[in-house]
């Protein structure tokens, strides 16, 4: 049982929920940029959490059904149509044989999560199947290799049982084209910056630079000036503001290396992240803060959903 790629768009990749416990081996996290919709593509058609779906960036995606299959997209507007007729995002719907599914270019957001039920079939490598392609692991081949014309992503016909379409609640949609505000939680060198550059951090907008990935994603904005003179290389978590010696931070998400030496502003929490994987080149967004219980809380309360 599979979907045959005709066209993979710039990234299409598998991610499950992620790779864990092996970051000393340095190894990257993976999975799904933007929890969120990835979450809620999932849960649309009954799946749990940690199945592996695929996250589509920017969209230009083709695939065709080769046998039926309950599938459910969230995420990035990407003007998705089946077989020339519109589709709805943020709902399940189901796929004939023969019919394509056929997703154009990104009108608000970055990345779509598409989920089929009962999850891709992929293989495990260091327990996930989330692929990485700069650490060369994951994904449909376990090579950490993109989706390519050509390839079938594979799913268990026993899950895929017939049913109506349901659509994700619209208190639970996100609006990219908004100005995100995103929560931070400061970190250990945060009373190392200047007083007044961090003033402006929190007070002024910032926009996403072109040069962003799942790596990280680059902000633009006024200078933020660190007073220490070194700092020893210490270990990176999902959302490190990482301040470099010009003073724009960088964002480290989900392919991020696992330890670094510039000084970090804080820690952005995983919705917030969520967020920021969303933005595109030249969005504006802006810094709050929070502290780690209130982070603690709201991830709480997103997870019982699921």
């Amino acid at each position: 049982m599979s979907l045959l790629i005709e066209k993979p768009g710039p990234l299409s990749t598998l991610q499950d929920a992620g790779r864990f416990g092996v970051r000393h081996l340095g190894v990257a996290q993976g999975g799904p940029t933007d929890l969120h919709a990835w979450a809620w593509a999932n849960w649309l058609v009954g799946n749990g959490w940690g199945a592996t779906a695929l996250e589509i960036t920017l969209g230009g995606l083709t695939l065709t059904a080769q046998q039926p299959c309950r599938l459910a997209l969230c995420g990035a507007d990407m003007q998705a149509r089946v077989n020339g007729r519109p589709l709805p995002h943020w709902q399940s719907f189901t796929l004939e044989p023969g019919e394509t599914l056929a997703l154009g270019m990104s009108r608000s957001g970055v990345r779509a999560y598409l989920a089929v039920a009962g999850g891709f079939i992929a293989p495990e490598v260091l327990g996930s199947t989330a692929c990485v392609v700069r650490d060369g692991l994951g994904g449909h081949k376990g090579d950490g290799s993109p989706l390519a014309a050509g390839d079938e992503l594979r799913f268990d016909r026993a899950t895929q049982n017939a049913g109506s379409n349901h659509s994700l609640p619209e208190r639970e949609r996100r609006h990219y084209q908004d100005e995100p505000v995103l929560a931070l939680i400061p970190g250990a060198q945060f009373r190392h910056f200047e007083d007044q550059s961090l003033i402006k951090a929190l007070s002024r907008p910032w926009t996403v630079d072109p040069r962003s990935d799942r790596m990280g994603i680059r902000l633009k904005g006024s200078l933020l000036q660190c007073n220490m003179d070194s700092l020893v290389s210490e270990g990176l978590t999902l959302g490190a503001v990482q301040v470099p010696p010009d003073g724009q931070p960088i964002v480290l998400l989900n392919d991020r290396q696992t330890i670094g030496g510039y000084p970090r502003l804080g820690t952005l929490t995983p919705l917030s992240c969520a967020q920021l994987a969303q933005c595109r080149p030249g969005q504006s967004l802006r810094l709050t803060v929070t502290t780690a219980s209130e982070a603690q809380r709201e991830y709480r309360k997103f997870r019982a959903q699921f």
